[in-house]
């Protein structure tokens, strides 16, 4: 492959995805180099909430302006990643005592599955986003415009002269092969990880790492985003997606040694369901499939132990005026909702320092997937009767779903039957989207995210990826890999229903180790 490129962007999470994409359309050459898959760190870790920016209206109207501008642009351009559930802020009686009653509000309205004890309501234009769709599709979109991308693959050190960056030093983390690449301009879109990648070039940003713990029901139990009218606090919205319902979500600092191996505590666990009950009565008797958690990328150094007063404004800085090192910038802050935003003003950096004039169009242009976002006219397309399997497939790779072929019976059988996902769409996966692991299959397909959370399953996947990555010997040790990631989102709730699947799944499998009930 090629070692020169006009820029070289570290990170695939959204930001990164979106960079990416805006440096293609916009001519210039890209690599992307991600040390995991994509959208495996805070950009696939969050509650998939379309913002209005109502959150921010009273705090941060800075965030608020840009959440409800980038609402109405991912509404047109990333149509089969949006779904418009419409979203409301109510108001209980506590809330009254802490300040945040009626008299913060302006219209009241009725709302399904929440506290009828509520006494106000405001509605807003939230909806819900499927992050993982968005990245893929962002990629997609910057491949098909001539971008190189790299996932599994972690910079190592920057190639300096003097006081510039010209290029990076890489390895791959799966194969150990070592390789270095250059462009005269290196874009820092790691996340929470952007000061660690800025100590290589010698630069120092003050990064905040929030952990924020999240909870994912069994099921919808509404089919509208609800906010606690108040000011930001743990557990403070309900967000329906796709076939389940996510409660989120808490703040704390942590130290920057735990944001590659959070674990979410039993403290979290029940923090979350006491404030999330408080909102919907019914989560109390509804079954919770795990626990997961994210870290937010603030940029501040303050005395708040949880990050929430810092601000989700965007950071862009160019090194060379901020800190005397040319040819590098870093691009963080901000959130999932703003991220095409982010990636424009990255971009618009990019292009002043290579003297290049082309005009962002991402604002305006469908991303793949996108383009005629009606799930109906996509399902037509297909001959005949469609299945189950088809119409999951056009869900969730939108009018690309035309490029999955179901030639034979055995393509269209159904591996995951909570998610609908076929053989067909798993090779299309391996194929088209860079797939190489279970893992990296779920944030595709979302196989293995069901009411099973993989127990039926996974070993048919793992077969079936392991065949169509060319290597069937790997089924094993794909099946193994994916389970022991998943069983840690399990451990948190492993009680009630949940342990009782906990304990199917592990005879299922026949782990050689068994769980610690001390660990549950």
């Amino acid at each position: 492959m090629p070692k020169d490129f006009d820029v070289i962007i570290i990170g695939g999470g959204a930001t990164g995805a979106g960079t990416a994409r805006d440096c293609a359309l916009r001519g210039l050459k890209v690599l992307l180099l991600e040390r995991e898959d994509l959208a495996s760190g805070a950009s696939g870790r969050n509650h998939g909430l379309l913002h209005s920016g109502a959150r921010y209206a009273v705090r941060d109207s800075e965030s608020a302006e840009e959440c409800i501008k980038e609402n109405k642009i991912l509404r047109s351009i990333a149509s089969n990643c949006v779904e418009d559930t419409g979203g409301l802020f109510i108001t209980l009686p506590e809330d009254a005592d802490t300040g945040y009653g009626l008299d913060y509000q302006k219209t009241f309205v009725e709302a399904p599955s929440v506290n009828p004890r509520l006494i106000g309501a405001v509605t807003v234009p939230d909806g819900s986003i499927d992050p993982f769709r968005l990245c893929s599709a962002n990629i997609t979109d910057a491949v098909l415009h001539g971008a190189t991308v790299l996932t599994y693959t972690m910079v190592t050190e920057f190639i300096l002269e003097g006081k510039t960056v010209t290029g990076v030093r890489t390895v791959n983390t799966r194969t150990g092969e070592t390789a270095e690449y250059h462009a005269p301009v290196t874009v820092n879109a790691a996340g929470i990880w952007a000061h660690g990648i800025a100590e290589l070039a010698g630069v120092v940003i003050n990064m905040y790492p929030a952990k924020g713990a999240l909870l994912v029901f069994g099921h919808r139990v509404n089919n509208v985003v609800i906010n606690r009218c108040r000011k930001s606090a743990d557990g403070d919205i309900l967000v329906p997606g796709d076939s389940v319902t996510v409660i989120g979500t808490t703040s704390t600092r942590i130290p920057f040694s735990e944001c590659d191996h959070m674990a979410v505590t039993r403290e979290e666990v029940e923090l979350l369901l006491r404030e999330g009950c408080a909102l919907c009565p019914s989560l109390a008797n509804t079954r919770i499939l795990r626990a997961y958690a994210g870290v937010r990328p603030l940029v501040a150094s303050d005395d708040d132990p949880t990050g929430r007063s810092i601000s989700r404004g965007i950071v862009v800085l160019d090194h060379k005026t901020r800190d005397g090192i040319d040819g590098f910038i870093t691009i963080t802050g901000g959130k999932l909702m703003t991220y095409r935003l982010m990636a424009e003003l990255a971009t618009d950096a990019v292009c002043r320092k290579l003297s290049v004039h082309a005009e962002c169009k991402t604002a305006e242009t469908p991303l793949p997937g996108s383009a005629d976002g009606r799930i109906s006219s996509i399902i037509k397309r297909f001959p005949g009767k469609p299945t189950a399997g088809q119409k999951g497939a056009a869900g969730r790779q939108g009018d690309l779903a035309g490029k999955i072929r179901f030639d034979n019976p055995a393509d269209c059988a159904l591996v995951c039957e909570c998610e609908n996902v076929t053989l067909a769409e798993i090779k299309y996966a391996v194929s088209e989207l860079g797939v190489r692991t279970l893992s990296d299959l779920r944030r595709r397909t979302r196989i293995g995210m069901g009411t099973c959370q993989g127990t039926f399953c996974i070993r048919k996947a793992a077969k079936a990826l392991a065949e169509a990555l060319g290597d069937p010997s790997l089924a094993d040790k794909l099946a193994a890999d994916y389970l022991d990631e998943r069983w840690k989102g399990l451990c948190p709730v492993g009680w009630g229903d949940t342990l009782r699947e906990m304990e199917f799944m592990q005879r299922v499998y026949k782990f050689e180790k068994p769980y610690s009930y001390d660990e549950v």
